[in-house]
């Protein structure tokens, strides 16, 4: 539980900020082309690393935590803290934390690494030339940018949700 949310969190975070400060310093008017070689081989690191970890998170969270917290409770269960899902479905004013919050972390999260392996992708294989390319290159900053806000979303929902059925 801990991997998924705060150790593969804490380094997409870091991943992310580093990452984007060099990309997006990638312009005509703040490096020149040898000066942006320098960094084209950290930028890709990072993002490769960033794409990872995103993987990590959605498939952990896919296929480790989310069975266990959509667990049915057996028939005469009193003690529903055990059951996060149903838990939160039994109170109408928990109910949307998993309505909304769970839904949008089950659905929505696995934008993040889809669109954070696109723009490793695409970058890995224009790299400095995206210096040359401002269309491409920012709608790859865009992409980037969807990548860290989907992913935060899911990070805070996760967040209040483990603060309202604390997770064992």
């Amino acid at each position: 539980m801990m991997l998924h949310g705060i150790g593969f969190g804490i380094v997409f975070l870091l991943a992310f900020s580093v990452t984007m400060v060099g990309f997006y310093s990638l312009r005509n008017d703040l490096f020149t082309l040898e000066g942006a070689r320098f960094w084209e081989g950290k930028i890709k690191v990072g993002l490769w690393v960033m794409a990872g970890i995103a993987w990590g998170t959605v498939l952990t969270g896919t296929f480790i935590i989310f069975p266990w917290y959509r667990e049915v409770p057996g028939s005469g269960a009193v003690d529903l803290r055990d059951f996060p899902r149903y838990f939160l479905l039994a109170s109408p004013s928990l109910a949307q934390w998993q309505n909304i919050a769970m839904e949008w972390k089950e659905i929505v999260g696995w934008v993040t690494p889809i669109a954070a392996t696109a723009v490793a992708y695409v970058f890995q294989v224009y790299g400095t030339r995206l210096m040359q390319i401002h269309g491409v290159r920012s709608a790859l900053l865009e992409f980037f940018a969807i990548a860290f806000f989907t992913a935060g979303i899911a990070g805070v929902f996760g967040a209040i949700i483990t603060k309202i059925v604390p997770l064992h």
